[in-house]
């Protein structure tokens, strides 16, 4: 993953958790606490996804530091901005994006009934099932994001597959259980990303 000066991120020197908070934060804190040959051993995982960070360590600790790129102030998150247009006047922007759809003969023709048309109908959906889904998709990024980070710095832990096992079958339970034994930073990390799995989602309205 490549890293972005924003990112939340949790860095570890082998089974020791070193530091969490935006990137920078992070690598200014491992530069106080490892020595620089021992940069290459650090693990760094992004805090969402448990995806593992991609980060040049080449040269000293300032040369590290100086290739991540300074977040501008107050800025908190990415922003895209949205091409103009050459919508009729009086139309709002939206930052609607265009992209194809494959769909049945029957499925355009419903589609096209619909007040204001195929797209107006297709945005209502899409939004019904975003809004309706949206437990069901939060407890499926939290077990892949603990599972990515399970498999990186717990596969060789006794108790691996039976933890794994209890995060998709919805047992915090067992899985506390099952990652008792394994060493603190890595288990209570472990136990923070599951920990949103294991939430019943509520019904939808």
């Amino acid at each position: 993953m490549t890293p972005s000066p924003s990112t939340s991120c949790t860095a570890f020197f082998g089974t020791t958790r070193i530091a969490s908070g935006d990137l920078r934060q992070v690598l200014a804190k491992a530069t106080t606490v490892l020595d620089p040959t021992q940069w290459t051993q650090l693990l760094i995982f992004d805090n969402a996804t448990s995806s593992p960070m991609e980060v040049d360590f080449r040269g000293t600790a300032e040369d590290v530091l100086q290739r991540i790129p300074e977040l501008p102030p107050g800025l908190a998150a990415e922003t895209i901005p949205v091409e103009e247009d050459a919508r009729r006047p009086g139309r709002p922007k939206l930052g609607v994006v265009a992209r194809e759809v494959t769909l049945l003969p029957r499925h355009w023709d419903w589609l096209a009934s619909q007040p204001g048309g195929a797209s107006v109908a297709l945005r209502k959906l899409v939004e019904h099932a975003r809004v309706a889904n949206q437990g069901r998709d939060r407890q499926r990024r939290a077990q892949e994001a603990a599972y990515r980070f399970l498999s990186a710095m717990a596969g060789n832990e006794s108790g691996f597959e039976e933890a794994t096992r209890a995060l998709f079958a919805g047992k915090p339970e067992r899985f506390d259980e099952v990652v008792e034994p394994w060493p603190l930073d890595i288990r209570e990390h472990a136990k923070s990303l599951a920990a949103p799995a294991f939430e019943r989602p509520e019904p939808a309205l």
